[in-house]
């Protein structure tokens, strides 16, 4: 068993990875969070990747400061929370949602904004 979790890793990772280049190009698809599961996954797996995560000069800041103070910068938040709504707003428009539907969702939109917007802003924080 211990055998296939480096592989395990090693392909989430760069499944994660490309999820992420391909989010940074989409600006409804997060990319940063997908960068720091990689980075998860990497460490499991492969360090030169993990270091490449870090090390990069746009990915690697906003990984290192949630894993190293779980600080989100503000820009960042404004990012989420723009997305969020933009997200719930296509929710209501496209899926038309009964009340018993929109209340869980809506419920959800508002405590990972909330989780979010409490996150510190950096290691200042």
């Amino acid at each position: 068993m211990k055998q296939l979790k480096r592989p395990f890793y090693f392909l989430s990772g760069l499944a994660l990875t490309a999820i992420g280049i391909v989010g940074a190009f989409l600006p409804v698809l997060p990319s940063t969070v997908f960068f720091i599961m990689a980075a998860f996954c990497f460490t499991h797996s492969s360090p030169r990747l993990e270091a490449w995560i870090l090390d990069h000069q746009l990915f690697g800041p906003p990984v290192v400061a949630w894993r190293d103070h779980g600080a989100i910068s503000r820009r960042a938040k404004y990012f989420a929370f723009g997305g969020m709504a933009f997200g719930f707003a296509m929710f209501i428009v496209f899926a038309r949602p009964g009340v018993w539907l929109l209340l869980p969702v809506m419920l959800f939109f508002a405590a990972s904004a909330l989780y979010v917007g409490t996150r510190p802003d950096g290691p200042k924080d």
